[in-house]
């Protein structure tokens, strides 16, 4: 039986005793309701005051059931409410020396700064993929939040140098700077450029004079949620077909479908095929949107056009289609 419904059934068996109590010294006494109750408090809490009338023998034996059985309830809740605060307590230690040795044992990961509405749908999103991250947010109560959804969760100030080392950021893929102020991402940036030259990082911005300054300081691209928002609204109303198409490929609306790039090495067994000849989209279903080069993008690639090493397919596709196509690009030919 779980701790807080043993609490419950206590509490009930209490209240039970008490009620009990004070009809039993109502009618086996004959006095005051208030008097009876007073009585079993004071005989519960074993505070010793006197009775508060004399009692008749049929009254003392109906006072010692109560005394053996009130008094026992009340110390059995009191150690269980003990043991489930001890118990939570220790849990929240174990809980968090737990997430700080997954936290140090990170590698190839992402860093999402503040849990705001930005951080946290980013952190749902990279949650979906699933790719490791980890959460790193003053605000303890989010924190806490957060932490409880079994996201790995740091408390603390993202323009430190010593908060962004315990997230690992010497080993971190990417940082999203996601905090409400544009000074405070330009901080976190600037930080997080200099611990790790080679780290993606990717700001928010709320003002358009802060993006060339975040650009500036180090971040890889720059993204204002205020402008996206009103082009989206524009594109609703002007292109409601296309806006509803992006939406069941990037937001997983109506049916399953998901963009996705997949990366060729050296050895894959795509390297110098065609697009035809892959079969990519014969044999798995996927559609190849575009090839992105290091010379640009080539959309809508031609039945002829080489896939190289190197390349990003954009593919679109249902997910477990778009999982194998990556299996399979990351097999030697």
């Amino acid at each position: 039986m779980k701790r807080p419904r043993n609490l419950k059934v206590l509490a009930a068996a209490l209240a039970v005793v008490i009620a009990l109590g004070t009809a039993g010294f109502h009618f086996i006494e004959g006095w005051p309701w208030f008097d009876g109750f007073y009585m079993v408090i004071t005989t519960l809490t074993t505070i010793g005051y006197q009775e508060v009338h004399p009692l008749s023998h049929a009254g003392r034996v109906f006072n010692i059931v109560i005394i053996l059985s009130g008094v026992s309830l009340l110390f059995l809740a009191i150690g269980a409410a003990t043991q489930a605060l001890l118990e939570f307590e220790l849990q929240s230690i174990l809980g968090r020396r737990r997430m700080e040795r997954e936290i140090d044992r990170l590698v190839d990961h992402y860093i999402v700064c503040g849990a705001g509405r930005v951080g946290r749908s980013a952190a749902r999103e990279l949650a979906r993929r699933p790719a490791p991250f980890v959460i790193i947010e003053s605000n303890e109560a989010k924190a806490q939040k957060y932490a409880a959804e079994s996201w790995l969760t740091l408390i603390g100030d993202a323009t430190q140098e010593q908060t962004l080392r315990e997230a690992q950021i010497e080993h971190a893929r990417g940082l999203v700077a996601a905090t409400t102020t544009d000074a405070t991402n330009l901080y976190i940036v600037l930080t997080a450029r200099d611990l790790n030259p080679n780290l993606h990082i990717i700001a928010r911005a709320s003002e358009e004079m802060a993006e060339k300054h975040l650009l500036k300081a180090g971040a890889d691209s720059v993204v204002s949620p205020y402008a996206f928002a009103g082009q989206r609204i524009a594109q609703s109303f002007l292109r409601p077909h296309v806006v509803s198409f992006l939406d069941t490929a990037t937001t997983h609306l109506g049916i399953d479908l998901e963009i996705g790039e997949v990366p060729i090495s050296a050895l894959s067994v795509f390297a110098g095929q065609t697009i035809e000849s892959s079969r990519i989209r014969q044999d798995r279903g996927v559609i190849i949107l575009a090839i992105k080069r290091a010379a640009g993008m080539h959309f809508n690639p031609a039945p002829d056009d080489r896939i190289e090493a190197g390349d990003f397919l954009i593919a679109m596709g249902e997910p477990q289609q778009l999982r194998e196509l990556e299996t399979s690009a990351g097999s030697p030919s």
